[in-house]
């Protein structure tokens, strides 16, 4: 007995439904693969700016605060007083 018309768009919709849900799932698992991965770069960006931070504290702290960064040009006698 042949099927009926009513059944076999049935079950095609039965299939699209399937196919559909199978896409959103992927798309949903693409989207949380991506979001999982920004929060890996931006930790180790995190990361590697507070070494680098800690790394010129470091460097600031070995250079006494009476040492100036960068010498004067002016001879000590035109220098001014302090």
């Amino acid at each position: 007995m042949p099927k009926s018309a009513k059944s076999k768009a049935e079950k095609m919709f039965a299939t699209t439904q399937n196919k559909d849900s199978r896409v959103v799932k992927e798309k949903e698992k693409r989207q949380q693969d991506r979001a999982d991965h920004q929060t890996t770069l931006r930790a180790l960006r995190l990361a590697k700016e507070a070494d680098e931070k800690k790394a010129v504290e470091q460097t600031d702290s070995k250079i006494p605060a009476t040492q100036s960064k960068t010498k004067s040009r002016l001879p000590k006698s035109r220098r001014p007083l302090s």
